[in-house]
């Protein structure tokens, strides 16, 4: 098997959740990773019968389930009130990921604060270390995505978390976006936690204040705040990762697993798609 495997986020291409599995079979992936927060594939949706048909559909194109994502939006799990049913549900959705045969489960956390005495910074240790043991009794890794803060921060924070339930989803692109962290050495940075990654390109035109960037996500806006004017998702190539390097690290720290195109804005998302198949393919030869 190839070190590295081809995935899509099957709902970037705006289409139904099983349309989506088959265009993500015609585009040449290998795998897809698909959101289970709501609708058709998520746990309150899906009995038994439903979970294993839609397991056989997936077998049956030849497509890996590479992971599930379990966004619920807002901050995150930074409010205690929320993380009352927002933990509950995330383990339902480990138990979905157990049903479908994934092994990963994908979400954003919220910020996380640079000092560990900082009071939101506790309450979201408490509930990544939750969900992390929980996920480990089902044998599933909840991987927090980058990009709120610096690899190194995130770093910190997983180790603090000390679960072997909890890794982290890699998306160069939010690093490079949002925090301007060079995704490369994130990459060493987060060595011992990637299970998952996506494969996303971007560019910042101005730092910004991460904090107000994901606090004007989870509230849908802020008026009078453009992200545009920050930074951009471009198609895989067309921005400031360097994916020779990038992906030069991932062997050198031996990773095996999914690079997931994830393509969030775009007119014609499935000729991006398309277009980052093939770019990838090229790119993952020298690591065959």
């Amino acid at each position: 098997m190839s070190r590295f495997q081809i995935g899509v986020m099957s709902d970037s291409f705006r289409l139904s959740p099983r349309e989506g599995v088959r265009k993500s079979k015609e585009v040449g992936a290998d795998g897809i990773q698909i959101y289970a927060s709501s609708g058709e594939v998520s746990p309150e949706q899906m009995d038994a019968a439903a979970r294993a048909d839609f397991r056989a559909f997936c077998d049956d194109l030849d497509l890996e389930i590479s992971a599930l994502c379990a966004d619920l939006g807002g901050h995150g799990f930074q409010i205690p009130a929320d993380n009352v049913w927002k933990v509950e549900r995330s383990r339902k959705i480990v138990d979905l990921a157990v049903d479908l045969g994934a092994d990963v489960v994908t979400t954003h956390i919220g910020c996380v604060p640079d000092e560990a005495a900082d009071p939101t910074y506790q309450i979201m240790l408490k509930a990544c270390r939750e969900l992390g043991d929980y996920a480990d009794e089902r044998s599933i890794t909840f991987a927090v995505e980058t990009g709120p803060e610096t690899a190194a921060r995130l770093t910190a924070f997983l180790d603090d978390v000390d679960s072997a339930g909890i890794g982290a989803n890699y998306d160069p692109a939010n690093l490079v976006m949002v925090t301007g962290d060079d995704p490369v050495q994130g990459v060493y940075a987060l060595r011992n936690h990637i299970v998952h990654t996506h494969a996303k390109d971007g560019v910042q035109y101005k730092p910004c204040d991460p904090v107000k960037i994901y606090d004007a996500f989870a509230r849908g806006g802020i008026e009078g705040l453009n992200f545009g004017d920050y930074f951009d998702e471009v198609p895989l190539g067309q921005g400031k990762v360097d994916f020779d390097a990038y992906l030069a690290a991932l062997a050198d720290i031996d990773f095996h697993g999914f690079l997931t195109i994830e393509r969030e804005v775009g007119k014609n998302p499935e000729k991006d798609i398309r277009t980052a198949v093939e770019f990838l393919r090229e790119k993952i030869k020298r690591f065959q």
